[in-house]
């Protein structure tokens, strides 16, 4: 069980850090990260693989804009240009913006977050694909970045400050997708259950040759009058074989 849990942290790890390379990685860089566990080759060849299947490039770098929707394209595009509009700043001067908002200045802190923007789409671009959809992703990573400039008093040192923003947006990014996948694991749960309690009950309709009630389908089935009467509910009623009461 130990060597399974430390396969599923280094591989995380490995997804972060490719993420953090805009969705790329080397093989070296796999390998080295796995070398504690002494995987096999097939064993690499399948860490390769769930690597691509997560849009993420293996020695050879993914065309990100590949996993948009043209709609998703369309949106992006009007929001980068929309972005044109924040008058850019030197490096000096957003050093001295991120001093002021780490000592709590709130035009400093307003003023990076704008500077900031731009950086959202491209990281969201980075989990295109994944089951939520571009405009979601922008918006969950603005909401973490309009967080993360009122806290960056947290830091030492100004160099710091893209970073922890940069980490904050992509946990935000990461936990929208595995909610919405939560979601669907759900909705799919019920659904099985639903479907359970239907097919049960087509299959002794056609026995029968008539509808049937809750306490015959639970004697023949062995299902519980609460996995019937849910069921029923969850449909709306829809289960056509089971009598209405």
């Amino acid at each position: 069980m130990k060597r399974e849990i430390e396969f599923g942290k280094t591989l995380e790890e490995v997804k972060r850090k490719a993420r953090e390379q805009q969705n790329f990685i080397t093989k070296t860089e796999v390998e080295e990260a796995f070398q504690a566990l002494s995987l096999s080759a097939e064993q690499m060849e399948m860490v390769y693989a769930y690597l691509r299947q997560n849009k993420i490039g293996v020695d050879e770098p993914l065309n990100e804009d590949s996993y948009l929707e043209e709609e998703e394209r369309d949106y992006l595009d009007s929001y980068l240009e929309a972005l044109e509009a924040i008058p850019e700043v030197t490096d000096g001067e957003r050093e001295a913006l991120t001093l002021s908002a780490m000592a709590g200045d709130q035009d400093a802190v307003k003023r990076l977050t704008e500077l900031m923007l731009p950086e959202v789409p491209q990281i969201a671009k980075l989990y295109a694909g994944q089951g939520v959809s571009l405009e979601d992703l922008i918006g969950e990573g603005n909401v973490a970045l309009s967080l993360g400039v009122t806290m960056l008093g947290a830091l030492e040192h100004a160099h710091e400050a893209q970073g922890m923003l940069g980490k904050m947006m992509m946990d935000a990014m990461e936990d929208c997708i595995a909610a919405r996948e939560a979601d669907e694991k759900s909705d799919q749960k019920i659904a099985d259950k639903v479907n359970k309690v239907a097919d049960a009950a087509n299959a002794l309709q056609e026995e029968l040759r008539r509808k049937v009630t809750v306490e015959e389908l639970m004697e023949e089935s062995g299902l519980s009058r609460k996995a019937i009467e849910d069921a029923i509910r969850i449909s709306g009623g829809k289960i056509e074989a089971i009598e209405a009461k």
